[in-house]
């Protein structure tokens, strides 16, 4: 994780995206997490076995630029747009995890006949309870060795994950990678925690086959939260996946891969 860099570079929308394709078929977008995405992503592997799976690192994480005019998630999700225009994706689905999750609700929200399908895993972005209510667990004020509890089912978990986070026996480039991830995702997420307030009365804008899929140990937004952002997107599927934390395609991503392969596959055969 956070160790090998993406290949290639696109610009689109002023920024110069780090991205990588993999395999061949029907065109997957994949939005990564919290915690980036590198060249063995390991649940992009298994999508690219039966489709062409594209993986960029957002802005401002990994090797992607941030321009001074990208600050929020809105701004993520407009270059976004202009990337899929850029490589002429069509018919594709876009499949998120935790933030990608959220940049992923957020395009499908805005609507394109680019768009066929959309699977969340572990998203954040919304907000269901009332002002009161905390739904999504402050990252931000975790030391990196209390990271590995939080973002994965336990801590052990987290620790294989994240290399140990052994920072001095790590490449230079995966330690800056690491830290250019955290400091821009505390830039896009710091307040409100994790969450555009506008966009829970906006889902019911979505209008694509949905699939929502959730850890059953995600200490950051549990499964009760996944359930209201799926009952949030009409006809929406929910389902949980057993023994894994917010950060579960990294521990059981053949479980993962199956389950959107899945519904990849049956929205096809509509």
């Amino acid at each position: 994780m956070f160790v090998k860099a993406l290949p290639d570079r696109v610009t689109a929308g002023g920024v110069e995206f780090e991205i990588m394709t993999k395999g061949e078929g029907k065109p997957v977008l994949f939005l990564h997490g919290v915690l980036g995405v590198d060249a063995d992503d390991p649940l992009v592997a298994r999508l690219a076995k039966s489709h062409k799976v594209i993986a960029a690192s957002h802005p401002g994480f990994g090797l992607s630029s941030r321009p001074d005019h990208v600050t929020t998630i809105d701004d993520v999700v407009y270059a976004y747009l202009d990337l899929v225009e850029a490589l002429d994706l069509r018919d594709v689905a876009l499949v998120g995890a935790s933030l990608g999750g959220w940049i992923a609700a957020e395009l499908a929200v805005r609507g394109s006949n680019r768009f066929s399908s959309l699977v969340l895993i572990d998203a954040v972005g919304a907000k269901f309870g009332d002002r009161e209510k905390r739904e999504i667990y402050d990252i931000f004020g975790l030391a990196n060795d209390e990271m590995p509890g939080v973002l994965f089912s336990t801590r052990e978990a987290g620790l294989d994950a994240m290399h140990g986070l052994r920072f001095p026996e790590l490449p230079e480039e995966a330690s800056v990678r690491y830290a250019r991830n955290r400091e821009t995702i505390t830039l896009f997420g710091w307040s409100p925690t994790l969450h555009n307030p506008k966009l829970r009365h906006r889902l019911a804008r979505v209008k694509l086959p949905t699939l929502v899929l959730w850890g059953d140990q995600d200490h950051v937004v549990g499964v009760d939260y996944g359930r209201a952002y799926a009952g949030a997107i009409a006809g929406a599927k929910f389902e949980v996946v057993s023994g894994v934390g917010h950060c579960g395609t990294f521990e059981n991503p053949d479980e993962f891969a199956k389950r959107t392969l899945a519904f990849l596959s049956a929205g096809r055969a509509r």
